[in-house]
């Protein structure tokens, strides 16, 4: 990719000294997945404490001041657009256990619909939380941030992104994705079909036709946008253009819990079939979510995430002489890059490991209960016990 001109370097106004030197990059790559976003909350939690105490204590710091690039599908989105405007971990979770308990209270569908959106209470809430008239121009945000909705008008999957050298971020064209509000696009992506109605954005409003209406990034391919991300960040066709390679690049991507959903038997095939017809959305969220974290361990190289089935088991590069004990990063075996991935398995035995056996895994795997966020946090406290820097290499402390 040609570098910017000085010109150009203007589009980015205060991130532009940040983004104009080389030096390595580090992306977070958060999911989708409604209330259970609590959990990635506990991993980010421990994150940016080790970070923040890594870079001697300073009470200031926050995660956008790490990572160059974080982006998020639905509840993902939420998160990720809190970091990136500076907000630190506790904060957000303060906003989101508030939000989480009034999107998701049990009641019956039309009532949360008419509460929530009737009186536009969602949309004050959000507006409250990131700005009315935030949008994703570079004086708005501390990093860049990636977006991930769905616009059912074209049936296309839309990432959203900060970048000011991104085609279609142009400050000359009318339908510039930076003017877009932030609350909005985030209201967008977490658009839940039968949860949450439609957004409808218009994107240029001079012209009826580019108006579009959005639901939840989490229906798209890309509920873990973690190698979404990565091809964004290094795609010369997306305009950033930064450099792959172990010593040049990290992700790190944190889930929402793996929830699959057993069906029926050989035996009793018609065993579940009902249960698992209205689990075909999250079905396909979590094959697709498994599909990204596959091609981030065998395009990059992963240093730490679970197990993903018994063929492949976790693709973390092991040591030829020493069994099972992961291969030195001082090792550079040509990957395109470092890559990390948390999350939880909520399953019996998954969350038996995680010494919480008491806690209901059936009951966990649900994306709309506002009454499981206390045992979600314990997941998420769970699962941020392994956390561990050393996992970042090098670049925890580039």
């Amino acid at each position: 990719m040609t570098q910017p001109t000085n010109d150009q370097w203007k589009l980015w106004g205060p991130l532009a000294d940040r983004y104009r030197a080389p030096r390595p990059r580090k992306i977070l790559a958060l999911d989708g997945g409604g209330i259970r976003g609590v959990i990635t909350l506990g991993v980010l939690q421990q994150l940016e404490e080790q970070l923040r105490t890594a870079r001697g204590g300073d009470p200031d710091f926050r995660l956008c001041d790490f990572f160059d690039l974080i982006g998020g599908t639905s509840t993902g989105a939420i998160i990720a657009a809190g970091l990136a405007r500076g907000m630190s971990v506790e904060e957000i979770t303060s906003f989101y256990h508030d939000f989480g308990r009034k999107a998701f209270e049990r009641r019956a569908l039309f009532t949360r619909w008419r509460s929530l959106y009737g009186g536009g209470e969602l949309a004050k809430t959000l507006q409250k939380t990131f700005g009315a008239k935030t949008d994703l121009s570079p004086n708005n945000l501390r990093c860049l941030l990636t977006v991930v909705t769905r616009n059912a008008t074209t049936d296309s999957a839309w990432p959203i992104s900060s970048n000011p050298a991104a085609r279609y971020n142009d400050p000359d064209r009318a339908d510039c994705n930076l003017r877009m509000e932030l609350w909005k696009l985030v209201r967008a992506s977490t658009a839940a079909p039968v949860f949450f109605p439609p957004e409808v954005i218009p994107w240029d409003r001079n012209d009826d036709t580019k108006s579009f209406v959005f639901v939840d990034g989490g229906t798209t391919a890309y509920n873990n946008p973690a190698f979404l991300l990565f091809k964004m960040a290094t795609e010369p066709a997306y305009q950033l253009g930064w450099p792959r390679g172990e010593r040049n690049l990290l992700i790190v991507s944190v889930g929402t819990g793996s929830a699959p959903v057993l069906g029926g038997t050989a035996a009793d095939p018609d065993t579940n079939l009902l249960e698992a017809a209205t689990n075909t959305l999250s079905a396909l969220m979590s094959q697709a979510s498994v599909d990204q974290d596959v091609s981030c361990r065998v395009v990059g190289r992963c240093t730490y995430g679970g197990i993903i089935d018994r063929e492949i088991r976790d693709l973390i590069p092991v040591d030829p002489v020493i069994p099972n004990r992961p291969l030195s990063l001082a090792d550079d075996l040509g990957r395109a890059f470092v890559y990390v991935r948390y999350n939880a398995e909520l399953t019996p035995d998954g969350l038996g490991e995680l010494k919480l056996r008491g806690i209901n895994a059936e009951r966990m795997r649900k994306m709309d209960d506002a009454e499981n966020i206390d045992d979600l946090v314990k997941i998420g406290a769970a699962i941020g016990k392994t956390v561990d820097l050393a996992h970042l290499g090098g670049f925890a402390t580039s």
